[in-house]
């Protein structure tokens, strides 16, 4: 029933979305067939709806011109696609950082997506209802994810989440029941509401030991889920967070888990074995397992820790309450890999970690390098870094980030007389940590701002001993613009 709901709601919305393009579209200009919104601040334009709907393969380009004026494509608008039935392909260019609301909602002829690297956002229901996409990939640049975006994707047969996502949110891949197994990464912390909610192939989850939370209805009626191993990290599971996962034959419950919800395990009818390493006996609501068959379970506990599971309810109605063999506790989970820092010196970047003996794996990508089309390219030297540390026997670390370019320092004159003067061009490394931005290399006396990407400076500085440092209210996942003198970046807030 909740499948249906969240269908029904959504079909309310195309409703209202059908008549938006009437008024969305006032202002929109047509340029070689796709349509565009033109924002003059930073002459962006961001794709938009088409109303007589796009068909067939659209190829959107880096920038396009309008009255002498060139502006650089950075968005798939709201309602972009939606509806568009007829749509069998869409190449997305480099310039792009955000997939909107519902772009590309209902694309029933889309097989198969590439997003660039490119893209840090997409947006709540991007995807939704692409029921015939088989194939996507979603690249490292991106950090969120939005509510359903590829909720309803009936023939998604897998997918790969990146590490730099942090929140499976609401209903994110829900009812994409030709799902068959998910790796949840490291960097997630929390499984949101019906995450995963009717994914019925789904025989395989692989819960990382970073996870803290799972939500309510998060497996919601994964009837080919045969078991399920939580973590030691997670301290809550949610209402109905695995009910109706008829195939659930098996669960370990790890021992930092303090509270399982209402329902949360009700409805596996197939179950025999449950262990649980709490460290106390977790606060259970009575009908955690309701119709689960729990009389002919049984329940493995440290030894401990017998008596108190035989005393709570529903825990004393397991058919039989027996000591974890030996009392062996849960394999410990691997150490994991201190962050990376990240530093350049004379024309080297260098990265280190306080784990002794890591390596690193580094990702760093030239926004120079491109196909270009036009007779003058702008050339911007502008790097974007990304790394972390891995170790035989260690978890991977979190992925460090951070952006070098070059900005003209102060020419020298001093002494000239034939009127020529150099002018250097100075390496700059910007970094983004916890609300932070640090900017190393910066000349003394620079004045450094920061700016939303709507053109709000949120903050400002000037440097002392080449670095500047700024504490930003930008959400984390959010683009921050950092301005050094006239030379602008683009960085992702971590």
């Amino acid at each position: 029933m909740y499948i249906l709901r969240m269908i029904m709601k959504k079909q309310l919305l195309l409703l209202v979305m059908m008549v938006l393009p009437l008024v969305a579209n006032a202002d929109a200009v047509e340029i070689n067939g796709i349509y565009y919104n033109l924002i003059a601040k930073g002459n962006v334009a961001e794709v938009t709806s088409n109303p007589n709907k796009y068909t067939g393969s659209v190829v959107i380009p880096e920038a396009v011109s309008y009255q002498d004026v060139s502006y650089s494509v950075t968005t798939i608008g709201e309602i972009a696609f939606s509806g568009c039935s007829e749509l069998t392909s869409v190449t997305i260019p480099n310039s792009v950082t955000t997939i909107g609301y519902s772009a590309f909602y209902q694309c029933f002829g889309l097989t198969s997506f590439i997003i660039p690297n490119s893209v840090t956002t997409i947006d709540d229901n991007a995807f939704y209802q692409c029921t015939n996409l088989t194939s996507i990939n979603i690249p490292n640049s991106v950090t969120t994810i939005g509510k359903s975006a590829f909720a309803g994707c009936f023939s998604l047969t897998s997918v790969s989440i990146p590490n730099s996502v942090t929140i499976i949110d609401t209903g994110v891949f829900g009812s994409c029941k030709s799902l068959t197994s998910v790796t949840i990464p490291n960097s997630v912390t929390s499984i949101g509401y019906s995450a995963f909610g009717g994914c019925t192939s789904l025989t395989s989850i692989n819960i990382s030991s970073s996870v803290l939370n799972i939500d309510r209805s998060a497996f919601h009626g994964c009837i080919s889920l045969t078991s399920v191993s939580i973590p030691n990290s997670v301290t809550g599971i949610g209402e109905s967070a695995f009910f109706g996962c008829t195939s659930l034959t098996s669960i370990t419950i790890g021992s930092g888990v303090k509270k399982i919800y209402g329902t949360a395990f009700a409805s596996c009818s197939k179950l025999t074995d449950v262990t649980c390493y709490a460290e106390s006996v977790p606060n259970t609501s009575s009908d955690a397992f309701k119709d689960s068959y729990i009389e002919y379970t049984t329940l493995h506990v440290p030894s401990a820790l017998i008596n108190a599971y035989k005393a709570a309810d529903p825990w004393k109605n397991f058919k039989s309450i027996v000591a974890i063999d030996g009392e062996t506790p849960e394999p410990p989970t691997s150490p994991k890999c201190e962050k990376p820092t990240i530093s350049y010196e004379n024309g080297q970047l260098k990265f280190a970690s306080a784990t002794d003996g890591a390596e690193f794996v580094s990702e760093i990508t030239d926004s120079d390098i491109k196909k270009n089309y036009e007779a003058t390219v702008s050339l911007t030297a502008t790097y974007n870094i990304s790394v972390y540390a891995t170790k035989s026997g260690y978890e991977n670390s979190e992925t460090a980030t951070a952006t070098l370019c070059w900005i003209d320092a102060t020419p020298q004159t001093e002494g000239i007389t034939d009127g020529v003067a150099q002018i250097a061009a100075r390496p700059v490394l910007v970094k983004t940590d916890n609300g932070f931005i640090t900017v190393e290399g910066a000349e003394d006396r620079t004045n450094v701002s920061i700016y939303t990407t709507d053109g709000k400076q949120v903050g400002s500085v000037i440097s002392q001993n080449n670095i500047a440092t700024i504490a930003t209210s930008i959400q984390p996942g959010s683009i921050a613009i950092v301005k050094m003198g006239e030379k602008s970046v683009k960085v992702v807030m971590k």
